[in-house]
């Protein structure tokens, strides 16, 4: 893959994610795959399966799979996130394979996959509706497709508008979260069987812990931290925004979905 073959929000986080893989190790929250784990419950790998983690960041997903019998692939378009990926998987005694490619374009046969899998990545996409067409194209008949990301409350536009400008002074490779309806719609439209679709709140743990993650820039925490002190009542309420011992602390609405081909 050629820097130059992506397009600006693609190369925007390519370089945020190289930048900052670092921080993605074994501390981070998303080293936590128990939500990988209730959601393939009852998928198992049959005997040679494969599955692809889009967005792998520091792998964790990817392990995951390669614990569980799965024999994956890790992608992203971040060289030093796959480097960690690799990393993360050999510690534990698991060998992946790897490969550097945006979630819009996925080099793979079409029906050549049993699983795709993505979390807490696709509000960084360029385009999830041909990230979720890639998806159906290259997964074999009767394959799972599970997304688990960050959402926003359907008919509640002040909270989108709200999270989506703090994401993106936060971190400005972020590009939206949808709904889960908008996602229910971008599923269906490729063809997928919706299996589950549930929302959970899951808890963000400090505000400036989200700081040091994305290397926010000092002007842009200002802006973060003026508007968290400005909230409107309903927005607040909506993400359970509050302090804890002295940290900023919010509830994401946490979206995982199943569909089958």
């Amino acid at each position: 893959m050629e820097a130059s073959s992506l397009d600006a929000i693609q190369a925007a986080a390519a370089a945020q994610f190289n930048r900052q893989s670092d921080r993605y190790g074994k501390a981070h929250i998303l080293a936590d795959t128990s939500d990988v784990a209730a959601a393939l419950a009852g998928i198992p790998a049959r005997p040679g399966a494969t599955a692809l983690d889009v967005a792998t960041g520091g792998g964790h997903t990817a392990l995951w799979l390669a614990r569980h019998g799965w024999r994956v692939t890790a992608g992203d378009i971040a060289p030093r996130m796959l480097e960690s990926a690799r990393q993360l998987a050999a510690e534990a005694g698991f060998v992946i394979a790897t490969g550097l490619f945006p979630a819009e374009d996925l080099p793979f046969p079409a029906g050549s996959l049993d699983l795709v899998a993505v979390r807490v990545a696709p509000h960084h996409f360029t385009s999830p509706r041909k990230f979720v067409d890639e998806a159906a194209r290259v997964l074999r008949p009767g394959g799972h497709f599970l997304l688990i990301d960050g959402s926003v409350p359907d008919d509640d536009p002040a909270t989108e508008e709200w999270l989506h400008q703090v994401e993106k002074w936060r971190d400005p490779s972020h590009g939206r979260f949808l709904s889960r309806r908008a996602w229910e719609e971008l599923v269906r439209g490729a063809g997928l069987e919706l299996l589950k679709s549930e929302l959970h709140p899951f808890k963000q743990p400090d505000l400036h812990w989200y700081f040091e993650t994305a290397a926010t820039s000092p002007e842009n925490r200002d802006k973060v931290l003026a508007a968290v002190r400005s909230v409107p009542p309903a927005v607040r309420a909506a993400l359970r925004l509050g302090e804890e011992e002295g940290r900023i602390v919010w509830w994401w609405p946490r979206l995982t979905l199943l569909a089958r081909k």
